[in-house]
Formats: structure tokens, C-alpha cells, sequence
């Protein structure tokens, strides 16, 4: 299922079709996380020392950073639980819309072991390290309409609401100036690692290319008349 994910996204990414991602679960849940305990099932040949660390840089750690860094909009739906790696998918993606009676949860430190998939990225970078810290270390769970107002998703519906308040967020984005979006996107996510000389020179490139799509024009004359602007993406 990673391995679907991460190639769907670098499809989408290359698309030039494709304006913004939708990431949401068939049934009552998110993500329950990955299965640790049929991976450490007393049974079975155990995998030699250092299986972990081959393993994530493929795997969970590859799909979360192309969550961040593909160049379109993408929004997550959550109902049910997203734990582990599945809160991690709703945190890094641009937008996430919850069900008020959602859960989101981390797991690791009730479990007796280290948090994956940049968790310990993510959170204090969107909640604060105190929060984070309550969620991390003491393994609290949050609901979504909690998650909506410690910052950690952008709004919490009721469920049967959530299909639909999420396709608005969707249709939105995919309305938008897809270039624009993603370079924006990119900005936000390089500026947390970057001194300000280089992010300044990152936005000046940015804008130089920005500046050159058809959508900057299409802005420039629909505000010229007065009018929302019909951007095609380009």
C-alpha cells in the first residue's frame, strides 16, 4: 500500500492534468498504522539487525516526504482512527479535514518504542512542542474536533458532512494556479531548513516563475475587470 501511495503521488506530481490529491479510506478508518505486531510475531524467522533503518528510508519515510513536497494541493478526509503513519499522512499533507468524532493517535510510546514517519517532524513543527510532547511521549489521543483546535488538521465536521466538506476544499485548490500553489508550497516547506539569504533568493526564483505562467496573466487581467479569475493550471 506505500509503495501505491508513493508511486500515485510521483504520477500526480508529473501530471500535468492533475490539479489537487484527495487521500481518504474506504470503511470506518483512516489508518491504523502498521501492523507491529504480525511484524514481530514471535514465530517466524526474525529479520537480522538493521532491517528498520534499510527498510524506512524506502518505505513509510520515502511517501511521507513526497507528501510534502509534491507540487500540488493535497488534502486529506479522516473518519475513524489515523494512527501512526496515518496521522503522519494527515499532518504532512496540505490540508486535512476530520471528522469531529475522529481519533488521531500515536502509538509509539505506549508500545515501547520510537515514533517513524517524521511524527517527531511533523508535530512540533504544527502543534508546539508542548502538544506534541502530550501526544509523543505520554500517547495521548486526540479527537478531530480537539485536533482542529490545537492546529493539528484545518476544520472538523460531523461525519456524514466530511465527504463533502472535503471534494469543497479539493475543488478549490484544483481552481486554483496550480504553479503558483506548488511553489508556494515548496517555499513554506525549504524555509523552515534554509537561512534567509538563501529563502529570500528561493522566493525571487519562485516568482520568477510563477510570473511566467498563464495563470499570473489570466490574475493580472481578471482583476484588471473586475472578475474572479478562471485559472487553468498552467
Amino acid at each position: 500500500m506505500v509503495a501505491g501511495l508513493i508511486d500515485a503521488l510521483d504520477l500526480a506530481n508529473r501530471d500535468e492534468r492533475v490539479r489537487a490529491v484527495l487521500m481518504t479510506a474506504r470503511g470506518d478508518h483512516f489508518c491504523g498504522g502498521a501492523d507491529i505486531v504480525a511484524r514481530n510475531a514471535a514465530t517466524g524467522e526474525r529479520p537480522r539487525v538493521g532491517s528498520i533503518q534499510r527498510r524506512l528510508p524506502s518505505q513509510a519515510h520515502r511517501l511521507i516526504a513526497k507528501v510534502l513536497t509534491v507540487q500540488v494541493p493535497i488534502v486529506t478526509a479522516v473518519r475513524g482512527t489515523a494512527a501512526g503513519i496515518g496521522l503522519h499522512l494527515a499532518a504532512a499533507s496540505d490540508f486535512c479535514v476530520a471528522a469531529t468524532d475522529a481519533r488521531f493517535w500515536e502509538p509509539f510510546s505506549t508500545r515501547g518504542f520510537t515514533p517513524d514517519s517524521a511524527g517527531t517532524w511533523l508535530l512540533p513543527r504544527l502543534i508546539g512542542p508542548v502538544a506534541a510532547r502530550r501526544l509523543l511521549l505520554l500517547g495521548r489521543s486526540v479527537t478531530g474536533s480537539e485536533a482542529a483546535a490545537i492546529g493539528l488538521v484545518e476544520s472538523a465536521v460531523d461525519s456524514k458532512e466530511l465527504d463533502a466538506a472535503a471534494e469543497r476544499l479539493v475543488q478549490e485548490l484544483g481552481a486554483g494556479p496550480t504553479v503558483s500553489l506548488g511553489l508556494t508550497k515548496w517555499l513554506m516547506l525549504t524555509g523552515s531548513t534554509t537561512t534567509l539569504d538563501d529563502h529570500l533568493q528561493n522566493e525571487a526564483l519562485a516568482m520568477e516563475l510563477s510570473s511566467r505562467s498563464d495563470d499570473f496573466r489570466e490574475g493580472l487581467t481578471a482583476f484588471g475587470e473586475r472578475r474572479p479569475p478562471n485559472f487553468a493550471g498552467r
